[in-house]
């Protein structure tokens, strides 16, 4: 996420950017060392997909500041 949005590393964590899901569970989230996108909980298909066969979990990136 870092190399994408084209930060250096000490500024993702000085520039607030996290990383939000709409559900009651946070499924990922942004690794400080190394600015990549991870999983933060196990993810369990089946309980969240169970009659879809496209399964999508969407989240959204928040960078505070300008770009």
């Amino acid at each position: 996420v870092a190399k994408d949005l084209g930060l250096e590393l000490p500024s993702v964590h000085d520039r607030g950017v996290r990383i939000t899901d709409r559900g009651k569970k946070q499924y990922f989230a942004l690794h400080e060392k190394t600015g990549h996108l991870v999983t933060a909980e196990r993810i369990d298909r089946e309980q969240l997909c169970r009659l879809v066969e496209k399964c999508v979990l969407r989240c959204e990136v928040i960078l505070e500041g300008e770009m």
